[in-house]
């Protein structure tokens, strides 16, 4: 049913009273709401309703409007506010029409004080006039907006920059836009097609960007953008010009991506699909129509404001869709032996190989490029390898590899204090500004507990003894080793301190193509005790293909993560010096502490360890759902997708179902998922077995509230002085109330805190825990309901 029309729903049920609404749920997608209500309304259903069974609002459409206006104000603190561009100085190339004029206009709109650059021709690069630029700037300060215009070509990147600086005093953004088509099949191409193309679109974004570059050094901030296009990054029929400088400005701008990277000077490049001058030549009349710059704007604006990280992508853009796009690489073959000629017969019985992209990589860095070289001369010089793989290597290195499985390392006894304990804890983020981590830090508290996952420490210590090496059949370079997954199992919690006895065995041996996966199985004793569990998944880079198994039932495997919003997030800045902190814990891997090391293996500098940021979302799990009981903590599983620098904020997201926590965790400031399809098992309690994800821990709206109270302490005037009224909130889950909010938006800043009105509240919500979390993401309309 729909709320647009209150006074069809009242109904005989309706009565006046105090003002209440109730909530049973609603679908949607988005509310507008123009203006405040009477503050007399007043709508309630006064009978018993312990399912609250539908809404009843009163005759005056002012309570609509009211539960509308609430909604968007929440949506407002919870998505955040506007992106703004207020003292910032942006030079837009190529702005008097389509792309570039959307885009100033847009920049204009949020703040931004504008160069408008327009040399004034057509779109062959014929002629030029002041025109066009003048026209846009006008609009811009018709609307408001503070914009000059510049009527210099792009080839004369000083003087156009110079025109920002007389103006503004500083370029913030360049957004290099200009260009032109002289569009002919390759045969028919002249020496001015190919130049004039390459001057507009290659020489003069550098020159451009160059001029600004100085100044964006010494102001330690700058955001800039090459256009490219799908012709230049595919290549199209007759312009063969034209893509060649649309992808020569792709390398353009991943090299000033890597050295701009020092001084906050971010650039990226995009391929928009959009009708303007050039393309109407190419494109037919109504899909120009359909591709709207105003649909390709937005990305501009993200990627230029100060808040985004992305640094060095590549977009493709257009009616109201974008994709980043990436490299890929095969795993390739090696094609010859040492000290033998490489022949075209090599490369002819490999050519499959070469070009299956089954296992392929996908390199980001000409580090990690050039690193597979290196480990290619390296594996020729120190293995051999022969063109063709024949039976008996095939044999010998199947017969190798199977000979290794069930065999166990020498015994390890591990033997930890207090010490050991508390310097993990404080390793994984522990700290002492959280009273319920004095646990884990102190050994005077009367609870003092290790860390469940210390255990990973316990079973490492026996791997890192040298006699994973020393297995027959396994040939293994530490150098080329990578930690794929890891898995830990705790049968009774850890001893605050003690000696335990470890065993390992290699439980089985994969070939994945690209590699081969060594599954580790550590057992950990105290006397005959079993205590826990540890299975490392060790991939080797490089040495698969031997013919081996690609599965095995002896993996603890990973699970994929549910379909659905997180039940909680919580988020942890690791510091600066969180690697060489971890590392004391006994991880003396120098790819994380060592900078040279680590750019030996493709890495701009040290990375944080693996392990260290399953340590950190563990310690979260075990705190929001077993409130730090260890005796909970049963078993965890995760996968290790990308690295972490220290620094970096760590975001684990979890979602709770039966005892099970799936999680995965993401770097805040980029976004990538570092671990993946990853889960925590809890034991099961009395109290809370059979509650839901929100019961016996915090309902998902809470985590709202907290996050709005906390907005409201920049946004909160505005907000009061637009809603001027305190909303007690009823959170319901099953039909009963879970919890109780206030949100005082009439007094002060305004403020918000759990449990009811201090005073008159102006009117009570009552809402599910679930359809709250969906309106305040602006997922479900405050304005329609369920039937």
């Amino acid at each position: 049913m729909v709320l647009s029309s209150p006074e069809s729903l009242a109904g005989p049920s309706s009565y006046w009273s105090h003002s209440e609404l109730h909530f049973p749920g609603f679908q949607g997608s988005h509310a507008h709401c123009a203006g405040l209500p009477p503050r007399n309304w007043q709508v309630t259903d006064l009978r018993p309703a312990p399912a609250i069974p539908r809404l009843l609002l009163s005759r005056s459409p002012s309570a609509a409007a009211l539960l509308v206006l609430v909604c968007v104000s929440l949506q407002a603190l919870f998505m955040g506010s506007p992106l703004r561009f207020d003292g910032r100085v942006v030079l837009v190339t190529g702005a008097g029409a389509g792309l570039g004029r959307a885009y100033a206009l847009a920049f204009a709109e949020r703040g931004a004080l504008v160069v408008v650059n327009d040399l004034g021709g057509d779109f062959k690069g014929v002629g030029k006039g002041s025109l066009a630029a003048d026209k846009v700037v006008e609009e811009i300060r018709r609307r408001g907006g503070k914009a000059v215009a510049s009527y210099d070509s792009v080839e004369e990147g000083e003087k156009v920059v110079k025109t920002a600086l007389d103006a503004f005093g500083r370029i913030d953004v360049v957004v290099n836009n200009a260009g032109i088509l002289r569009d002919r099949s390759f045969a028919r191409i002249s020496d001015e097609d190919w130049d004039l193309i390459h001057r507009v679109h290659l020489r003069g974004s550098f020159q451009v960007t160059r001029a600004a570059w100085d100044h964006m050094k010494k102001q330690q901030y700058g955001r800039i953008i090459m256009t490219s296009s799908a012709s230049g990054i595919y290549g199209n029929f007759g312009q063969a010009n034209y893509s060649a400088a649309k992808l020569g400005l792709l390398g353009l701008a991943n090299s000033l991506a890597i050295e701009g990277r020092k001084s906050n000077i971010h650039c990226n490049t995009i391929a928009p699909n959009a009708g303007s001058r050039m393309t109407q030549t190419v494109l037919p009349e109504d899909l120009v129509e359909a591709l709207k710059p105003e649909y390709v704007a937005p990305l501009v604006l993200w990627l230029c404001h100060e808040s985004c990280e992305e640094n060095g992508g590549l977009f493709e853009v257009g009616a109201g869709w974008i994709g980043k796009l990436r490299w890929e690489r095969t795993l390739g073959a090696i094609v010859r032996q040492k000290n033998h000629p490489m022949t075209p017969e090599a490369v002819k019985a490999n050519w499959k190989k070469i070009c299956d992209f089954e296992n392929a990589s996908k390199p980001q860095s000409i580090q990690e490029s050039t690193g597979s070289i290196i480990e290619v001369l390296s594996k020729i010089d120190s293995e051999g390898v022969s063109a063709n793989h024949t039976s008996h290597a095939t044999s010998t290195a199947t017969s190798g590899f199977a000979g290794a499985i069930g065999q166990k390392l020498p015994p390890f006894s591990y033997a930890y204090t207090e010490l050991e304990a508390i310097m993990y804890a404080l390793g994984v983020g522990a700290s002492i500004k959280d009273p319920k981590d004095l646990k884990f830090v102190y050994e005077g508290s009367s609870d003092f507990s290790c860390l469940p996952t210390f255990g990973v420490i316990i079973g490492q210590k026996s791997l890192m003894g040298g006699g994973l090496a020393e297995i027959p059949g396994l040939s293994i370079n530490f150098a080329k080793v990578l930690h794929g997954e890891q898995y830990l199992e705790l049968y009774k919690p850890l001893p605050r301190a003690g000696k335990l006895k470890c065993e390992a065995i290699v439980a089985d041996v994969l070939d994945k193509g690209s590699g081969v996966v060594i599954i580790m199985d550590v057992y950990s004793y105290s006397e005959k005790e079993l205590i826990c569990h540890n299975q490392f998944s060790l991939f080797l880079v490089g040495s698969g293909g031997f013919g081996g198994k690609r599965t095995s039932d002896k993996v603890k495997v990973a699970v994929a993560i549910p379909n659905r919003p997180p039940d909680a997030v919580l988020t942890d800045t690791t510091s600066l010096n969180q690697a060489a902190l971890y590392r004391l814990s006994g991880d003396w891997n120098p790819l994380h502490i060592d900078p040279n090391f680590a750019s030996l293996a493709g890495f701009d500098k040290p990375i944080l360890h693996g392990l260290c940021t399953f340590g950190f979302s563990a310690r979260r799990i075990l705190q929001q759902f077993a409130d730090n009981d260890v005796s909970r903590f049963k078993a965890i599983k995760a996968r290790f997708a990308k690295p972490v620098y220290p620094g970096q904020t760590l975001q684990t997201e979890m979602w709770k179902e039966g005892n099970r926590i799936h999680f995965q965790t993401k770097v805040q400031e980029t976004g990538d998922i570092v671990i993946s399809n990853a889960y925590v098992d809890l034991a099961p309690t009395s109290d809370t077995s059979s509650k839901t994800p929100s019961e016996g821990g915090k309902l998902q709206s809470t985590l709202v509230f907290e996050e709005i109270g906390r907005r409201l302490k920049d946004v909160g005037p505005e907000v009061v002085k637009k809603v001027n009224a305190v909303f007690e909130w009823h959170i319901t889950k099953g039909g009963n109330i879970g919890a109780k909010w206030t949100i005082d938006l009439k007094s002060g800043s305004g403020k918000v805190y759990q449990g009811p009105a201090k005073g008159a509240a102006d009117t009570t919500i009552i809402l599910s825990d679930e359809d709250f979390m969906e309106v305040v993401l602006g997922k479900l309309d405050p304005q329609k309901g369920r039937e």
